[in-house]
Order: structure tokens, then C-alpha cells, then sequence
């Protein structure tokens, strides 16, 4: 919808001249465009029933940055955390990114003839030749690898009775191997801890799998008149996400007093939505080496819709600390009179 159509009952009346003079034209445009937006805005609020937060906004943080949250927590005012992480957590834990040509993993897999790197996890892919997928898994198996600063401060939450849950992307089983309990962990990608046969569901255990796939082998159902493959329960392009991902965001995140979102890019759904699945009251602190999630495109303009708001004139909730995660997540504990302890 263009300006002119608010803009023509609102023009102050023309010079002798027959034009205004400038300094009245910039500032009869300026005030005509603002109209405008707050025109659209307050339409399409009251016609899609979007509210309008910032007419609702409440002080969240007394001041909105990690010393803010530091404070916040600091009050007792957060019993039920809810951590959400993506790959930037695993980063210094040596993780090989196999989706970057050039790297030696994406090297090795390219014997396999993939179309692109994401083939591995696509369920037709896989079906038809499930070697690329075991080799990588071989590479990323529980054991491998170790946690890092980020895992043990989540650890620490969990310690102090104050971590509701953990929601993970990432597939590498990390959060476990740091002594996070199962109850507190929900893998929104999967886990290698459990597979099952893609023909007939039996489902098998992580050392079950392990032995098979060191031995370079694709694991074969072993039921009786069945030999399909076992897939461990990591979510494929294409496949649903687990139910428990489903159950635990229903009554965990009306809960949440406080969210932290650590090393994600908030760009896959329906992960990225559940920022906006918190109580407008709920402070949200993004530990990430860019800012994400934020409010964009014409809703953003609008002041309407969901996302992180860390550079609105309203803004009291919203704190983005940039930089590594580890580093991150080391300074809030030392604010907090933590440490962290990596054991």
C-alpha cells in the first residue's frame, strides 16, 4: 500500500506559489509517513489480532545487558531456566564441520559420489546408499569428542536447581557426556543413543550400533525374517521431530523465567520459534558471535510479530552478548560467583 493513499487528505494547503516551500515538505512527508506506518499498524493489529507488545511493554531487566541479567538472576527471579543451543556450542570441542568443502571429513565423503553435503541426512538419500551416513556417524559417535565450557555451565544451571530444560540441535550427544541428566535434555534433532530397524521398528542400543559401525559395517536388523537397516534416532530432512520435542514445549516454555540461546543461528523451524514461546515478562540472552533472531521485515517496521528485540526504543528483555560461546558463558558465571567447573 503506497503513502499516497493515506498521504493526500493530510498535505498542508500549497503556497501562493503553487508549491510548499521545502523545510514544510520534508516535515508535512516525515509526518504524513509516520502516519502512514502507525495507520497499517494499528489496521493490521485489530484486523489479524496481532498485539501491539510495545503499547504493553513492563520493565523486564533494570538494565538490559549480561549485567543485567546477572542482576536478574542474582534476585532469585528464575527458578525454571530453559537453555536452547545450536552448533556453536560444540565448536571448541573439535566438531569436524562436514558440511564445508575443504574440510578432511567432506573430502572423505566425497568417494560417495553425494550430490551436496545435506544428502547424508536425507532419508531418500540414505535409503539408497547408507554408507556416507555410518561413516560420518563413525566420526561423530559418543566417545569422540568431549564437552565444553558451554555444556558444563549448563550443567551448573542444572546443579542449582535452576535449568528447566535444555533444548539441543545438535546431534553429538555432548550434553549427556557432561553429566546433564536425560530428564533435562531435549534433542530436538535426535540422539545416537537409540536406533531403530526402518522396516520393522525394533529398536536397538547405542553399543549395538557403536560395534557395528567401527567395524566399518551398516547395521542390519537382527529379528527374526527382517534385515533392514538400523538407523540411529537422528531426524532426517523429511522426518518428524521427536514427540517428546512436541510434549516438552506445550509445558515447559509457559514456564520459563529465563531463556538462554547459545551458539544457534535461529534459522531452522520449528526450533527458532520457541524464542517467542516465553512469557513477555521472561528476560531472553543470546550468547552467539552475531545477533539472530531478531525482529525483521515489514512486521518489524510495523512493530508487530515475534523475534529478539535487542535494538528496540522499548527494548527491556532482550540481551545480546557477541562473541564465542565458551567465553560467553565463562563471563556469566564468573559474574554470577560461580566459575565453572569442567570435570
Amino acid at each position: 500500500m503506497s503513502e499516497e493513499t493515506y498521504n493526500g487528505k493530510d498535505e498542508a494547503k500549497p503556497s501562493p506559489s503553487g508549491s510548499k516551500p521545502e523545510a514544510e515538505e520534508s516535515d508535512s512527508n516525515a509526518a504524513s509517513s509516520t502516519m502512514s506506518v502507525e495507520t497499517l499498524r494499528k489496521y493490521l493489529s485489530d484486523k489479524l489480532g496481532i498485539v501491539d507488545k510495545d503499547e504493553e511493554k513492563v520493565k523486564v531487566l533494570d538494565e538490559v545487558s549480561l549485567d543485567g541479567i546477572v542482576d536478574y538472576i542474582k534476585k532469585n527471579n528464575c527458578k525454571n531456566i530453559i537453555t536452547m543451543a545450536g552448533a556453536g556450542i560444540s565448536t571448541s570441542a573439535g566438531i569436524p564441520d562436514f558440511r564445508s568443502p575443504g574440510s578432511g571429513l567432506y573430502h572423505n565423503l566425497q568417494k560417495y559420489n553425494l550430490p551436496h553435503p545435506q544428502a547424508i541426512f536425507e532419508l531418500d538419500f540414505f535409503h539408497e546408499n547408507p554408507k556416507p551416513f555410518f561413516e560420518l556417524a563413525k566420526e561423530l559417535y559418543p566417545g569422540s569428542f568431549h564437552p565444553t565450557i558451554c555444556h558444563y555451565f549448563i550443567r551448573q544451571l542444572c546443579e542449582k536447581n535452576l535449568l528447566l530444560r535444555h533444548y539441543s540441535q545438535n546431534i553429538d550427544t555432548l550434553e549427556r557426556v557432561a553429566g546433564i541428566p536425560e530428564t533435562k535434555i531435549v534433542e530436538a534433532h535426535g540422539t545416537f543413543y537409540t536406533g531403530h530397524c526402518l522396516k520393522c521398528r525394533k529398536e536397538y542400543s547405542l553399543e549395538w550400533m557403536k560395534e557395528r559401525i567401527f567395524k566399518d559395517e551398516v547395521p542390519q536388523c537382527e529379528a527374526r525374517n527382517c534385515s533392514g537397516v538400523v538407523k540411529p534416532d537422528i531426524v532426517f530432512f523429511g522426518e518428524a521431530l521427536p514427540h517428546k520435542f512436541y510434549t516438552s514445549v506445550e509445558t515447559d516454555f509457559k514456564k520459563c523465567d529465563l531463556l538462554i540461546i547459545l551458539g544457534s543461528s535461529l534459522a531452522v523451524q520449528p526450533f527458532a520459534s520457541l524464542i517467542d514461546r516465553v512469557p513477555d515478562g521472561c528476560p531472553r540472552l543470546l550468547i552467539n558471535r552475531e545477533k539472530v533472531g531478531h525482529k525483521s521485515g515489514i512486521m518489524a517496521m510495523l512493530g508487530l510479530g515475534g523475534g529478539l528485540d535487542f535494538d528496540g526504543k522499548n527494548n527491556t528483555r532482550d540481551v545480546a552478548w557477541l562473541g564465542d560461546c565458551d567465553e560467553g558463558c565463562y563471563l556469566l558465571a564468573e559474574k554470577l560467583g560461580w566459575g565453572v567447573s569442567i570435570s
